[in-house]
């Protein structure tokens, strides 16, 4: 039972954010080229991101230290500065997307499959490596440890197995019930994205950027200080308000501009003759 639920976490983690684009294009016919392109976002935002992580804010985290703060006022806001990292760096990617490549696809159902594929490689990747962790643990399940590591590295490598085997069953489904609230928070924060070109206005780039810190922000200091299942909860309900944002913004398009078009004088009356006294204020410009 252990192996199948592990097993089922990986599944779900990968199936999900297929089964999702499998709707999507049926649904709103829309194509695989977009959840590609969402794919491509996600991992070109890495590209900077991983390395500003590692380089300036993983540092500065170990200087600041959370072991003796967990609970305080330091989590909180390594937990903030964790959060606007992720949400700027690809937040940005988003716009710079849509800004530079995108221009034929800012509408409301593209930009659902453009979240789709940006959460979603997340989410196989994850899954993947949930998968990966399996396999090894299986081969090193009953093997001789002394025969494979070095001998400094087996206490370690027990204890780290221990670890593994030892989760309650429910903790080794969380990955999974995670992926539902982080896509349900990437398709909302693509379609924030899309109103800087929908209503012309940059604000919600910022707008965007904070919603993908706050989600961020809560998971981190959550995990720190509540542990994981209320961690989850937390997520969940988070994309649950990101569900809401889609729909809120599903149709709250502006109208497009309309040019004037003056009246017309009835057909009945000459166009040569001048308007009446009583009909003057039909030919007003209001």
């Amino acid at each position: 039972m252990d192996i199948f639920l592990r097993s089922l976490n990986a599944f779900l983690m990968i199936a999900l954010p297929l089964g999702l684009g499998v709707f999507l294009t049926r649904r709103f016919k829309v194509g695989w080229r977009l959840f590609g392109i969402g794919a491509l976002i996600f991992i070109a935002s890495q590209v900077l991101h991983i390395p500003f992580n590692v380089w300036v804010l993983n540092p500065l985290m170990r200087r600041w230290g959370i072991a003796g703060a967990q609970a305080g006022f330091r989590l909180a806001a390594l937990a903030l500065l964790a959060g606007l990292s992720a949400g700027v760096f690809e937040e940005v990617a988003r716009y710079l997307f849509y800004r530079l490549w995108l221009k034929e696809d800012r509408d409301w159902e593209s930009a659902l499959m453009l979240g789709a594929g940006h959460g979603g490689i997340e989410a196989i990747v994850f899954g993947l490596l949930a998968l990966y962790a399996l396999i090894q643990a299986l081969a090193l399940r009953n093997a001789d440890l002394s025969v494979l590591l070095p001998p400094e590295q087996i206490e370690m490598a027990q204890a780290q197995l221990e670890t593994y085997w030892a989760l309650p069953w429910p903790m080794t489904l969380m990955g999974a019930v995670e992926r539902i609230g982080a896509l349900c928070f990437h398709l909302s924060a693509t379609v924030l994205v899309l109103q800087v070109f929908v209503r012309r206005n940059w604000l919600w780039l910022l707008a965007a950027i904070g919603w993908h810190t706050l989600l961020d922000a809560v998971a981190v200091f959550a995990v720190q200080t509540w542990g994981i299942y209320v961690t989850e909860g937390l997520v969940l309900f988070l994309g649950a308000v990101g569900v809401g944002i889609i729909f809120w913004l599903r149709d709250s398009r502006p109208e497009p501009e309309q040019g004037f078009t003056p009246p017309q004088p009835p057909a009945s009356e000459s166009r040569s003759s001048p308007p009446s006294a009583e009909h003057l204020d039909d030919s007003r410009f209001v």
